[in-house]
């Protein structure tokens, strides 16, 4: 099951307003994934930000399509209330208020991939 990775510039020195920001994120209406016709094509098995300094991450493990998961984010009122508290501590803000506006900012700020391992696919030595 994949993980992508979101950046965000912050603010350096508000780490921990930000935190308190996340402390209270209301969490998306259903972790389960569907497409236009109804039918589920993947599922947000969990996230997790990190911060240090101007850089915050969000990692998110999710089975399924990064699209699609981009699309079913965009129409969470959780997901646009913490963009909204987010916004004064952005250095570099971002039209994230709409659908559209949201998926064209997930887009270009997914971090590019360059190893998942896990014991499946990666046993190691002992295998």
């Amino acid at each position: 099951m994949p993980y992508a990775a979101i950046t965000y510039r912050v603010k350096p020195g508000n780490e921990d307003e930000i935190e308190k920001i996340f402390a209270g994120f209301r969490r998306v209406s259903t972790p389960v994934i569907r497409n236009e016709a109804g039918e589920k094509v993947g599922e947000l098995l969990g996230s997790a930000v990190f911060i240090k300094d101007e850089f915050m991450v969000r990692v998110i493990h999710y089975e399924g399509s990064i699209i699609e998961v981009g699309k079913h984010m965009a129409t969470q009122s959780g997901v646009h209330d913490l963009e909204e508290k987010l916004a004064p501590y952005l250095a570099q803000q971002r039209d994230t208020k709409t659908p559209e506006g949201f998926r064209q900012h997930f887009a270009n700020s997914i971090m590019r991939s360059i190893a998942q391992l896990t014991p499946e696919n990666y046993p190691g030595e002992n295998a």
